[in-house]
């Protein structure tokens, strides 16, 4: 039975030579190459990690809940600002 399943990719010929020498100066093959690109890219950076846990709760307190709530606050926090700095 076999447990891997074979995908077709596209890329750039730029972004393909650069996989490709990739793989030849470490001596693997292109799955073996873009296997460890997904586990590097899915496995989290704890630093990363903690700063998304506190700035969502952060979000949660302040009743954000889209980028469009981000985006309304930053406006109205410049426009505050500017008038702050008008006086």
């Amino acid at each position: 039975m076999r447990t891997a399943k074979t995908i077709s990719i596209t890329l750039p010929p730029e972004l393909l030579e650069k996989a490709q020498a990739i793989a030849a100066r470490e001596h693997r093959t292109m799955s073996e190459l873009f296997r460890e690109a997904l586990r590097r890219y899915k496995s989290a950076d704890p630093e990363w990690e903690a700063l998304l846990r506190e700035t969502r709760g952060i979000g949660k307190e302040l009743g954000i809940t889209s980028e469009d709530d981000v985006e309304r606050m930053s406006d109205e926090w410049r426009q505050e600002r500017r008038l702050a700095s008008q006086r």
